[in-house]
């Protein structure tokens, strides 16, 4: 197939995609390592400004009651107490668009990869809605924001109110004087509780098994622990588990004031859902006019699905950041470096192993051509 003839190709060594905190991180690395010489590389992210998922939240999601937002490499960034109310939407994206700019990141946007595919002469295809590229190696820092997982429960079709994911999720003056079903046991639910609880009718919380808290602070010493045990799972070639899971909730500020309001008496899983609400196997029921699922994300890979990377187990096996099945592709913000601890030192990891595969095979074409 003569790709040229049909649009635009650029060819460099390595193509990123997606320019969340893994995807810059990525980027810091492969031009601090010198990849910027020969083809060099380039980052493709889908969004209209810099951001990443971060530019996605709600706009009540303030700074004040963010988690966490972990510095990206090379810099030392702490926001006052000047931005403490406003968006963290806005303050973030703000911090990675003068990051982009500072260290001079090779970023095109909005660029959406619509697949990722094997080509020829040992390079990979990555075709998007305007253009084709051709790399030596890519780095996919999806990430999972584009991805919401609603499980099914039987009567979901029936119920007569509004139902909504937790992404689509804006702030709570519009489930005013409403009855609210929250479900989900991470901390998009509890930040959903804490402020629909001033202004709903009433909320009721479900989640899949009884929650756990934890009182020790969110280190990076911490993350590591928590990001080898999804590790075990990726290098199983199962689907990666979410951090929340593995750690349980934080006594942030957000979970403070949740339970502070009495909001955070969690129920089980229901058994139905009702026109009118939702019913448990014991009979009980609780009226509602939404339900608001906050049931977290799957890795948003579909562009990878011409590359066959999926194991039996479901998941991808990995090595480090490398996909077993194909040593060319890189995951980060996949599995262990899901979480911000771990997208820093995941950028940094597939920076190092890229340039080391890109040395080989350079040595390589040396050999044969001498």
């Amino acid at each position: 197939m003569n790709m040229r003839a049909l649009r635009g190709v650029g060819e460099t060594d390595v193509v990123v995609i997606g320019a969340g905190q893994a995807g810059l991180s990525s980027a810091y690395h492969l031009k601090r390592l010198g990849l910027t010489s020969g083809a060099g590389f380039v980052v493709l992210d889908s969004g209209g400004a810099p951001g990443g998922a971060w530019r996605e939240r709600s706009p009540s999601l303030t700074m004040e009651k963010v988690h966490g937002v972990f510095q990206l490499p090379g810099t030392r960034w702490s926001p006052d107490t000047s931005v403490a109310t406003r968006p963290a939407a806005e303050v973030v994206g703000a911090y990675y668009g003068d990051y982009e700019r500072r260290y001079d990141l090779p970023v095109q946007r909005p660029v959406e990869v619509r697949a990722v595919r094997p080509g020829d002469d040992g390079r990979l295809v990555v075709e998007t809605g305007t253009a084709i590229w051709t790399a030596r190696a890519v780095i996919n820092a999806t990430g999972t924001w584009t991805r919401p997982y609603w499980p099914y429960y039987p009567g979901s079709a029936e119920f007569a109110g509004r139902q909504l994911h937790s992404a689509e999720y804006r702030g709570p003056a519009e489930f005013a004087g409403q009855r609210v079903v929250v479900v989900g046991g991470g901390h998009s639910a509890t930040h959903i509780l804490s402020e629909i609880a001033d202004v709903a009718a009433s909320t009721t919380w479900v989640t899949r098994r009884p929650p756990t808290f934890y009182r020790e602070e969110f280190t990076e010493d911490f993350g590591r622990r928590v990001i080898a045990q999804v590790d075990e799972r990726v290098r199983a070639g199962l689907p990666p588990e979410s951090v929340v899971h593995v750690t349980g909730l934080g006594y942030t500020p957000v979970v403070e004031a949740a339970l502070a309001k009495g909001v955070l008496e969690r129920h089980p899983m229901f058994e139905r859902i009702l026109s009118h609400g939702v019913r448990w196997d014991d009979g009980r029921s609780a009226d509602a006019d939404v339900i608001i699922w906050a049931t977290g994300f799957r890795a948003a890979l579909d562009h990878l699905a011409p590359l066959k990377l999926r194991e039996p187990g479901g998941g991808i096996r990995m090595d480090g950041t490398r996909v077993v099945a194909e040593p060319r592709v890189h995951l980060v913000g996949y599995g262990p470096s899901a979480s911000t601890v771990g997208a820093n030192r995941a950028g940094r990891a597939a920076a190092l192993e890229v340039r080391s595969a890109l040395r080989a095979v350079s040595a390589a074409i040396a050999i044969v051509g001498a």
